[in-house]
């Protein structure tokens, strides 16, 4: 199964430093196979049979152990990334300069409160749409100026937000994997 690990908060604002062929190192020595590294935010491909949850705990840990902080660990299947694609209400044809579409990849299912507390949020420049443990966020501007994306926390759950470029370009790269 290839898996695509995302990464929150490594490598942002000279915090949580973590050099991607020592990651890459790493997550070969806990039996990991295939390992590929995308740019230095925290994106991971790899091969294992293990299931997502044992998975997520391993990287944790050894990720506490080897660099010395802990990291949310956000897992995804190459044909859950593939639904995330499919599954974009915006349509991306037609941004405007300044517009963007982003997708936060959350730890867990959203909780009723802060899916309720969003809702507050989906105005203006920034409209967003939760599917599953995954949020679409459209940004008329910034995704620094963001009023939608300070509130993402009060899901209750984790998230890690990566652009659309960046998961399509993951995307690619597990149509790679499996061409090998």
């Amino acid at each position: 199964m290839i898996y695509i690990a995302l990464l929150r908060g490594i490598n942002v604002g000279g915090h949580n430093k973590i050099k991607m062929a020592d990651l890459k190192k790493m997550l070969e020595t806990i039996g990991l196979k295939n390992v590929k590294t995308y740019i230095q935010s925290g994106n991971v491909l790899f091969e294992s049979e293990e299931i997502a949850a044992d998975l997520t705990r391993k990287i944790e840990e050894a990720i506490q152990k080897e660099f010395g902080f802990p990291v949310t660990v956000v897992l995804r299947t190459a044909p859950e990334l593939e639904q995330i694609i499919k599954k974009c209400p915006y349509s991306l044809d037609d941004l405007f300069e300044g517009e963007s579409v982003h997708v936060a990849f959350l730890a867990g299912i959203p909780t009723d409160e802060g899916i309720n507390y969003l809702q507050n949020f989906n105005k203006g420049n920034d409209e967003y749409h939760i599917e599953g443990q995954d949020v679409y966020l459209y940004f008329r501007q910034s995704i620094r100026d963001s009023k939608l994306a300070a509130q993402l926390p009060k899901l209750g759950v984790q998230a890690t937000v990566r652009n659309w470029k960046t998961v399509k370009n993951l995307d690619s790269m597990v149509k790679e994997m499996e061409k090998a």
